[in-house]
């Protein structure tokens, strides 16, 4: 995978067609920016929001979920509050309050920019150019060649293959508005408000535990991206990514 959220622009380019002396546009000012401040409000909800689970680090089902009833997940941390018998002797410093307005300021910059992404997306034609797998043909040699940490062609500078373009639309359209569905439906305010939009997920207990589970997966999606951004040649992608330009790598 060689982009982190948001995806880049570019047609199917062949390398071959590009001087390998050129350094020809990759990424638009847009993409640049929203996936650089994608980048900086993830990692500051990734910060926020594990020092929002420290308060209480179990996890259930259904509505309620208190310290007499058994989580489906323990993660046997030490807490915030005293309240919550984790087996350790001492209790965390409790960062509540800045960790919690950090998380709701990051989060409403990580949907602004979402939405800028997706209507630019969509009015662009991003998506249905540059997503939308043409075939599954090829999809387990993709695999194999991930898995094996290929590096990859030098036609992959410009596009993107069957794999990548499954996942970044899985992480767009699945993960990304489920992220958002989740963080909203534990909030009481917008239960009152929208009711019907809370029920579907079976409680709050159960929303907080989706969250969760929505943020494990987006984590080991950029690890994975990370790694494979390193594999494809870490300095040519950071330099599409900052300045918009790349040059197609060399055999």
């Amino acid at each position: 995978m060689n982009a982190t959220l948001p995806i880049a622009e570019g047609d199917a380019v062949r390398a071959a067609a590009v001087p390998a002396a050129t350094a020809c546009k990759r990424h638009s000012a847009l993409v640049r920016a929203t996936h650089w401040l994608t980048t900086l409000a993830f990692l500051a909800l990734l910060l926020s929001g594990g020092e929002i689970v420290l308060s209480h680090p179990r996890f259930y089902w259904g509505e309620t979920g208190n310290v007499n009833m058994r989580p489906w997940l323990n993660l046997h941390l030490p807490s915030s509050r005293s309240t919550v018998p984790t087996g350790y002797g001492y209790v965390l410093p409790d960062q509540n309050g800045w960790s919690r307005y950090l998380h709701f300021q990051a989060a409403w910059v990580a949907v602004a920019t979402g939405l800028l992404y997706l209507l630019w997306g969509v009015f662009k034609g991003h998506f249905r150019r540059n997503l939308v797998p043409r075939s599954f043909k090829g999809i387990g040699a993709s695999i194999i060649e991930h898995l094996r940490f290929k590096r990859p062609a030098a036609e992959e500078a410009w596009s993107y293959n069957v794999l990548q373009r499954i996942t970044y639309l899985v992480v767009i359209f699945v993960l990304f508005p489920l992220m958002i569905w989740t963080g909203l439906a534990m909030s009481f305010g917008f239960d009152a408000a929208f009711p019907l939009a809370v029920r579907p997920l079976g409680g709050h207990q159960t929303a907080r535990s989706l969250h969760f589970i929505v943020t494990i997966l987006l984590v080991l999606f950029l690890l994975v991206h990370i790694l494979m951004v390193i594999v494809a040649g870490f300095r040519a992608r950071m330099r599409a990514m900052i300045t918009g330009r790349a040059t197609p790598p060399t055999e």
